[in-house]
């Protein structure tokens, strides 16, 4: 009997064919970086003031700035010096002989109220849905619901294609996700009250993060093992590319609407990926449809510009699997355990991650250069993972990406604000740390459940990195009020939380991928599976030329 595993060598293991899906679908990474980070630009709530009209009008006749005119309209904050946002002085200016020389006026007892006529926004003629619908002040909240409706979305997105890649397949799973993107993301930018924004937000995440997982888990199971490492980082790394293109598109292109149609608009593209990509031969296996399977397996080999020679008789090797339960992912010891260590650091990487990114839009400096600058610092994330994890493992770089980042939120939380530089670097290096800690969750995540519950382990453990990005801006904004640094001290304790639970994980550097529950709970048949493989391969070989120094040949 054949298993898939034996013709990856004979079909190629990462040749033309999947160089070309490769390819294809990492450009699925660029606009889910907007998707997902993007509200840091469309969202952005800028220097604002209350607005009164009297006020305005003499400004432009008098040719004020907006400092002068400020001071007539915004006291001081329990006169520390800094303008208040929400409120104003109680004065009509229009009844009031107001000249151009306002030096003299004496405002210190003059009572104040909360903003009647709206905002003034410093923001340069830029437009995000904050400004064009004023959400500040008592409002503000509205904003934190914009991210967490995506993340709403995403966690039903997760249970949903999770299922329906593992029942239907991975291709229907994308298509249906790109149709619900291509839809729900152009008619969001069209959107004509904040109500309508949230609820298409939502469905937008719904869409996105499940094609995004689908072509991932696709990706793990047509390459072999020497490959999926590289193929699985370089996927996401994708991703940083996309979140590196973000403030320059945002920078260009100052209305929130046009840069949400841009987002969008790559994933009609994206549909007619269905007829160029193949289905995964490993799930048809495990849905007994081994004849298709086989047929595709021999149409990879045909693009690699190979043959399959040996007599093929492809067996499911885990029987009647057809249908995957939740109850598999915590039936047993060993699933239960990596299923809630999972769980734990999916949600961890996302607060950390979306509460450091998110807080780049608070922080007062230049939002476009230090999101630009935490961008950069994800390109070194993607090498160290490369670099590290087939020379010391998944286990000990996944631990230290979450200590690391813990400890440099622990670290910036500390730092005087006039120790900016200082305090920016050791912000890079926390947020270098975490993205470690979000690319290699996904890969170890994908090594440590069997074929036929793979994509559903890799979504449900994944929604709660969508609870995570629920509670994220809750977390950062509302806890910013009290103390700007107090969520990074939040952001801390969890992520060394999490560095100590990676630890309770096995290793799976150069394991093959499970094919059964057993191989998760009796590791150590893998093992002998997988020598066992290799010496009848190399008895097939001529002169048993067979490298010792590759991992098993598996997906």
């Amino acid at each position: 009997m054949t298993t898939f595993d034996d013709l990856l060598e004979e079909t190629g293991p990462f040749g033309r064919c999947q160089r070309r899906v490769f390819a294809l679908l990492c450009l699925l990474s660029l606009p889910l970086a907007g998707v997902y980070v993007g509200t840091v630009f469309q969202g952005f709530t800028p220097d604002h003031w209350c607005r009164d009209h009297a006020v305005v009008e003499r400004r432009q006749a008098c040719g004020w700035s907006l400092a002068e005119s400020r001071r007539l309209t915004v006291p001081l904050v329990n006169s520390s010096g800094v303008p208040s946002s929400c409120e104003q002085y109680e004065v009509d200016w229009n009844a009031t002989a107001l000249t151009c020389d306002t030096q003299e006026l004496d405002l210190s007892e003059v009572p104040v109220t909360a903003c009647k006529n709206g905002w003034e926004y410093q923001y340069e003629g830029r437009k995000s849905f904050v400004t064009e619908f004023n959400l500040v002040c008592s409002d503000g909240w509205f904003v934190d619901m914009n991210q967490s409706a995506l993340n709403l979305g995403f966690l039903f997105g997760s249970f949903a294609f999770g299922f329906v890649a593992d029942r239907f397949g991975r291709k229907i799973s994308f298509l249906i996700s790109n149709i619900l993107n291509a839809i729900a993301g152009i008619v969001l930018a069209f959107a004509p009250n904040y109500v309508s924004i949230l609820v298409l937000r939502a469905i937008f995440g719904f869409g996105t993060k499940g094609g995004w997982m689908t072509s991932y888990v696709l990706l793990t199971e047509i390459v072999g093992v020497e490959y999926r490492r590289t193929v699985g980082i370089l996927y996401q790394m994708f991703f940083s590319v996309g979140v590196l293109l973000l403030p320059l598109m945002a920078y260009f292109i100052p209305n929130w609407r046009w840069q949400q149609l841009i987002i969008s608009v790559p994933y009609i593209l994206f549909l007619s990926y269905y007829w160029f990509i193949p289905e995964s031969p490993r799930w048809l296996i495990s849905q007994n449809k081994s004849s298709k399977a086989l047929e595709i397996t021999e149409a990879i080999a045909n693009e690699n510009k190979r043959k399959i020679k040996t007599p093929v008789t492809l067996t499911d090797v885990e029987g009647d699997s057809s249908s995957a339960s939740l109850l598999d992912l915590v039936r047993t010891p060993n699933m239960r355990k990596h299923t809630f260590i999972l769980m734990f650091n999916w949600f961890t990487t996302a607060v950390v991650y979306q509460g450091l990114i998110m807080r780049v839009g608070i922080a007062g400096g230049n939002v476009y250069i230090d999101f630009l600058i935490s961008g950069l610092v994800e390109f070194p994330a993607a090498f160290l993972i490369l670099f590290t994890i087939e020379r010391i493992g998944r286990r000990i770089p996944f631990a230290s990406a979450n200590i690391v980042a813990g400890a440099a939120c622990f670290v910036t939380a500390l730092i005087p604000d006039n120790m900016f530089w200082f305090k920016t670097v050791v912000a890079c290096i926390g947020r270098l740390g975490i993205t470690m800690a979000f690319e290699m969750v996904v890969f170890v995540n994908t090594e440590l459940y069997p074929t036929f519950v793979r994509n559903l382990g890799v979504s449900v453990c994944s929604t709660l990195c969508d609870v995570g990005g629920i509670v994220a801006p809750f977390l950062l904004y509302r806890l910013a009020v009290i103390w700007l640094e107090l969520p990074l001290i939040i952001f801390g304790c969890l992520a060394f939380v999490a560095g100590g639970l990676v630890l309770l994980l096995p290793e799976t550097r150069g394991v093959p991928l499970p094919e059964t529950i057993d191989d998760i709970e009796f590791p150590e048949r893998v093992m002998e599976k997988a020598a066992l493989k290799k010496q009848q391969l190399a008895s097939l070989l001529p002169n048993n030329d067979v490298s010792t120094n590759k991992e098993p040949a598996t997906v």
